[in-house]
């Protein structure tokens, strides 16, 4: 089973999963999100909005594959590219940290680390940019809205929440400590499969 990380350009965003690919909840402001929405333009939102980080900031997600078939991905940004970060009780991110804004590993895919390998592969960028951390708001509780990530799942791979809530809790990963897994691990889990040096994750 051949596996790979890529980063997540202009070229591969197609193969985003629906509705991930046109969903623009943490790009846009609230307002400006339900714009988009209700004029049919939220792809192209998400589109516009990758583009510019790409351009300002550099890479800001990672897409995985399984035998060629998009697996999962995972986006991330300084907060100051997340208008919807400001939003929360818990705000804001910490300066010397990245927000994981989603993550997500499809389901025929999931129970294979891939999630993990993600974070992990998010960790290791970020060191190299010189970020200390990575911060997410979690949701707990039954009702979780579809674009927040589990708060039980973030604290399984390694998160530690340093503002509590009931509904939106703040946890942080120090980015150091996730880098640090072992080299043979991560590729225990990517498998055997050919690998571009570029492209491994660590």
């Amino acid at each position: 089973m051949g596996r790979r990380i890529v980063p997540l350009t202009l070229d591969n965003l197609a193969d985003l999963p629906w509705p991930c690919r046109s969903c623009v909840f943490w790009e846009l402001d609230p307002v400006r999100g339900r714009e988009a929405v209700d004029a049919g333009k939220p792809e192209q939102e998400k589109e516009g909005w990758i583009s510019a980080v790409l351009l300002e900031w550099g890479s800001c997600g990672r897409i995985a594959y399984v035998d060629q078939q998009p697996a999962g991905f995972v986006l991330y940004a300084p907060p100051a590219y997340v208008p919807r970060s400001q939003s929360f009780p818990t705000s804001p991110v910490s300066p010397d940290a990245v927000q994981l804004m989603i993550s997500r590993v499809l389901p025929e895919f999931q129970g294979q680390g891939l999630g993990r390998v993600l974070v992990q592969t998010v960790a290791k960028d970020l060191l190299h940019r010189g970020f200390r951390a990575i911060e997410a708001f979690g949701a707990a509780g039954n009702d979780r809205p579809s674009c927040l990530l589990p708060a039980d799942h973030l604290l399984a791979v390694g998160f530690k929440t340093v503002r509590p809530h009931h509904r939106y809790p703040r946890l942080r990963l120090e980015a150091r400590s996730t880098a640090s897994w072992r080299e043979g691990a991560l590729e225990r889990l990517l498998g055997a499969g050919r690998k571009e040096p570029a492209l491994r994750p660590f």
